[in-house]
């Protein structure tokens, strides 16, 4: 009941988070693009949180847990926080004040790769039951080598790049995308990190980095 209790709060928060940052900049409940990205982002949130519950409440509680022990990691955590608020007021505002138009076809294009990309978010924590949201080495934790994790050495990441960069675009704003496009840069910084730690701390992950080359996209990085 605890874990429950814990998921909805922070469920309930996201939404009036969201909500915040997005139609108080528009000025209006009719931003439509809001509505839109709010349903694509919270109706699959809610399915994989009951799902997790029901089927994985160890790994639900892992997601649910976000405090960092890193100190670079806090670093990029709070730099990612600025880069959503910042890249949701700006989609506000500009919806407010008309400031770009993207046509609606690479509006419905946006929402598709966002939808694809959380199905292969969903795949990611199916393979890796170690998969928190912190950057550390967990009791008996093994390399995870296939599926998606025998392409790249962090799906994860692949995945959320592709969601996030998709954002701005469901949102309308060319505004909004240019801040959100910090977002592949930190996630950079937080796979460097993060191999470090992985390097150091959890054995065979030395092996699983000559057989998996790429980090985050195949064949480019």
């Amino acid at each position: 009941m605890k874990l429950l209790f814990n998921a909805l709060i922070k469920f309930i928060f996201g939404i009036l988070l969201v909500g915040l940052l997005l139609f108080l900049p528009a000025g209006s409940l009719s931003y439509t693009n809001g509505w839109i990205f709010a349903a694509v982002l919270f109706i699959p949130i809610l399915m994989l949180g009951i799902i997790l519950y029901i089927k994985a409440p160890e790994l639900l509680k892992k997601r649910l847990d976000s405090k960092e022990k890193e100190v670079e990691q806090k670093g990029i955590t709070r730099f990612s926080a600025i880069v959503f608020i910042l890249g949701f007021v700006m989609a506000g505002l500009d919806y407010r004040f008309e400031l770009s138009s993207i046509p609606r076809g690479f509006e419905i294009s946006a929402v598709v790769v966002f939808l694809l990309s959380y199905l292969l978010y969903a795949e990611v924590m199916r393979e890796n039951a170690y998969l928190s949201r912190i950057i550390e080495v967990q009791e008996n934790q093994k390399v995870i080598d296939t599926g998606l994790y025998g392409i790249v050495r962090h799906p994860m990441y692949m995945t959320t790049v592709f969601m996030f960069l998709s954002i701005p675009i469901i949102l309308g704003s060319w505004y909004s995308f240019i801040i959100f496009l910090f977002y592949p840069v930190l996630m950079v910084a937080r796979i460097k990190n993060e191999e470090k730690v992985l390097s150091n701390g959890l054995i065979g992950y030395n092996e699983y980095k000559e057989k998996v080359k790429y980090r985050m996209i195949p064949f480019i990085w």
